[in-house]
């Protein structure tokens, strides 16, 4: 009886020890960003996925995350490290191979989304478009807040001041509609655009003003134009092919429960808070915040209007063109406007896309910059070995 006594506690304390430590069957995901942990994204969304997948899960399903570039430092390499399967999940730009997703990025179009949520709310509206550019599980997409021009030595306060700037913007995608303007657009990662600032190698920054807190970006700086035509940049949260069909129906199901729409909203919507924290921090730093008068905002986007029109009528892959994109995505307020009886937008010319490279700060020129900001799309039946080869 003594014995037996003994075996039951021994049997007992292993089952509650067993308890407390959670299930020892349990699998862990590695998701990785190249931020920093105190970037806003962190919290909005890769914590806020980690956290609900292991309380929907009970822990039999969690998340390692590895920030700051631990298992992948070069922010355009982010989509091509999944495919290989170095993460099980990755956060990342389309835009730094735009050419891959021409789809998503038609969320950049000037004047198509008003802020973050709003941006977040038409990509999911054009979700079962966009999903199909990804030779991965999407997780989640959502755009960042509205983009600034953050400049060193000349503040823009007119149409004529951008004349002749090299101007950083996010992706190729944007070079048309900056072009537009009469200055001169590089793509570069957001990684590079700080130093770049600071030693003159660019005249100014388009992005959207949550990187001025996440970056930095108030420090080269000392001024802000704060309202030029509105335009956002998509983000996403991807999971490697491979790794989801490993997954059993039980935790895919767990996997859907802690992301989708309502993941991607919550990005959408730390974008639009930590954005208003950007400016000011700038403000706060001395940096001085220019806006635009009304008439001035016309004039830049007349000046767009030529590009935004080539783009509606570019063929994005066989059979979908920028403009039907845009109306999977609610279309342009403009041209709603139109519909209701307003005033009617100025009819573009067609411009011609242009290739742009970037410099890595940290590797000097490379191969990848060429590819990764080629403004042409690549067939959307591209195989997964050809992805890899462009974006290495």
């Amino acid at each position: 009886m003594k014995k037996w006594t003994v075996l039951s506690t021994l049997l007992l304390a292993t089952l509650a020890w067993a308890l407390l430590a959670g299930p020892a069957w349990g699998k862990q995901l590695k998701l990785s960003f190249f931020m920093s942990p105190k970037h806003p994204m962190n919290k909005a969304v890769f914590q806020r996925f980690a956290n609900d997948l292991k309380k929907i899960s009970g822990g039999e399903l969690t998340v390692k995350l590895f920030p700051g570039g631990t298992l992948n430092a070069a922010p355009p390499q982010q989509y091509s490290r999944l495919l290989e399967g170095v993460v099980d999940i990755s956060f990342s730009l389309p835009g730094y191979t735009g050419q891959l997703f021409p789809v998503t990025n038609t969320i950049t179009v000037p004047g198509l989304a008003k802020n973050a949520i709003d941006g977040t709310e038409r990509m999911i509206k054009a979700r079962k478009l966009i999903d199909t550019e990804y030779d991965a599980k999407v997780l989640a997409i959502w755009t960042n807040e509205t983009k600034v021009l953050i400049t060193k030595d000349k503040p823009v306060r007119k149409l004529e001041d951008v004349k002749g700037m090299i101007i950083r913007v996010t992706s190729a995608q944007d070079v048309p509609y900056i072009e537009a303007l009469g200055a001169s657009a590089v793509a570069q990662p957001v990684n590079v655009i700080h130093q770049n600032l600071s030693n003159g190698t660019i005249d100014a920054i388009h992005i959207g003003s949550s990187a001025i807190g996440s970056f930095k970006l108030w420090e080269p700086a000392n001024h802000i134009t704060v309202n030029l035509p509105p335009s956002v940049s998509a983000f996403f949260l991807l999971m490697n092919k491979e790794v989801w069909n490993d997954l059993s129906a039980k935790e895919q199901a767990w996997v859907e429960q802690a992301s989708g729409p309502d993941l991607s909203r919550a990005g959408g919507k730390g974008y639009d808070a930590a954005g208003k924290r950007g400016l000011k921090i700038a403000a706060g730093n001395g940096v001085k915040l220019i806006t635009l008068s009304a008439a001035e905002v016309k004039r830049f986007q007349a000046a767009m209007a030529p590009a935004i029109t080539a783009y509606k009528k570019k063929t994005l892959r066989p059979g979908l063109t920028g403009a039907q994109v845009i109306e999977a995505m609610g279309g342009l307020d403009v041209e709603a406007r139109e519909a209701r009886g307003g005033h009617a937008s100025v009819q573009p010319r067609i411009r011609r896309p242009v290739a742009v490279e970037t410099r890595h700060a940290d590797r000097g020129d490379h191969p990848a910059s060429r590819h990764a900001y080629q403004t042409t799309p690549q067939n959307g039946s591209m195989q997964r070995a050809c992805r890899v080869a462009l974006l290495n």
